[in-house]
């Protein structure tokens, strides 16, 4: 499904004339600072269509006639393709407000061919703008909001307010990085959620209290959020909810991670106590997995330590990487605690993204 980005003309894209909000005349022409560059950077990222809304009151009228819009917006308009941007639709209403007409923002009458439309996910879309009529707009198409307002602006319903165009970037571009799974078999309920970049919320619960302690260290080394709630065949034994645990662990990391553009791609090493851990992860789409941890007792906690080798062999193939892990030491809480914060940093490190980049770091061109 596509999703849009539907974004406001005068005020957002250009500056708007304080007098008579007309831009009719190329003397008025000016851009936000910073719009070409941050709309550049999320066209070239491929993850929204572009589409323009704007009223513009009385447009074709002697007050305000074509040949005096066009001249300014036809240059908007080539300016912006030089840099890559362009737009898939540009809907223009030119009623007055006293015409109440269903096709002025906030109205959707613009937008009937993308209300109901299979093709477009108008609740992961976003409409920008400086006013609240564009945030009532992203309420009324069910989409989010961000207001192009000074951080500190009071306004309900808004994802993001900045008068910034580089964090509109950021804040794209991040908020991708978000997958849910749930996973239900004969033996095991599982549904996790995660943000690569930690706008979540955490929890989780598996029925393993050493287990959910071991997991517990991901998010909060990690920088990521995590939700994994489990309900698996205890009674039996662990490893059906350990295994499928990591199998919704390892998809929603991989799926999070998407094109992988910008992304670290490596990572970690780090003591904990008597122990040293090591984890080293690439997320090249290979799934390698080493493991060189020897326990010394059967169980900790409520968790056999055999599983554990289990566990990350199964995250390492659902994450697509490879995954080398080894730890020394005599304490075996020690060493599998090590290993999950060496894990999380690991990640940490892997995943961290430079968002105004658009490389891919392998030199095939492909991950």
């Amino acid at each position: 499904m596509k999703r849009l980005l539907i974004i406001d003309r005068d005020g957002t894209i250009l500056v708007e004339p304080p007098v008579d909000y007309q831009i009719d005349s190329l003397e008025k022409f000016e851009f936000v600072p910073g719009v070409i560059t941050a709309l550049a950077g999320i066209a070239a990222g491929g993850d929204f269509e572009l589409v323009m809304a704007s009223n513009q009151d009385g447009l074709g009228t002697p007050s305000f006639p074509l040949e005096a819009f066009n001249p300014p917006h036809d240059l908007m308009l080539k300016t912006l393709a030089g840099e890559g941007v362009r737009f898939s639709d540009i809907l223009i209403d030119p009623s007055l407000p006293g015409e109440n007409s269903p096709c002025r923002k906030p109205g959707i009458g613009m937008f009937r061919k993308y209300i109901g439309n299979p093709d477009y996910d108008l609740a992961g879309s976003y409409v920008i703008g400086d006013r609240l009529t564009d945030v009532e707009l992203a309420r009324n198409l069910g989409a989010k909001a961000i207001l192009l307002q000074p951080e500190g602006t009071q306004a309900e319903g808004c994802s993001l307010i900045t008068d910034s165009w580089r964090k509109v970037q950021e804040f794209l571009r991040a908020s991708e990085r978000r997958a849910a799974i749930e996973r239900i078999t004969r033996e095991t309920s599982i549904a996790g959620e995660i943000d690569l970049d930690g706008r979540g919320d955490n929890g989780i619960s598996t029925g393993l209290r050493f287990f959910d302690h071991m997991l517990e260290q991901i998010p909060h080394h990690s920088g990521c959020s995590l939700r994994l709630i489990a309900r698996g065949d205890l009674e039996v034994d662990e490893h059906h909810t350990m295994e499928d645990v990591a199998i919704v662990h390892g998809q929603l990391i991989y799926k999070a991670l998407g094109d992988k553009v910008g992304i670290g791609r490596y990572g970690f090493a780090l003591p904990m106590d008597e122990c040293a851990a090591r984890v080293l992860i690439d997320f090249g789409g290979r799934s390698e997995f080493v493991w060189q941890v020897d326990f010394t007792r059967e169980y900790v906690g409520d968790t056999p330590t055999e599983m554990y080798k289990h566990f990350f062999k199964t995250l390492s193939s659902g994450m697509h990487c490879n995954l080398h892990i080894s730890a020394q030491g005599e304490n075996n809480h020690h060493l599998i605690e090590g290993v999950f914060k060496a894990f999380a940093r690991a990640l940490r490190m892997a995943v961290s993204r430079n968002v105004f980049s658009d490389e891919l770091p392998s030199s095939k061109g492909m991950l």
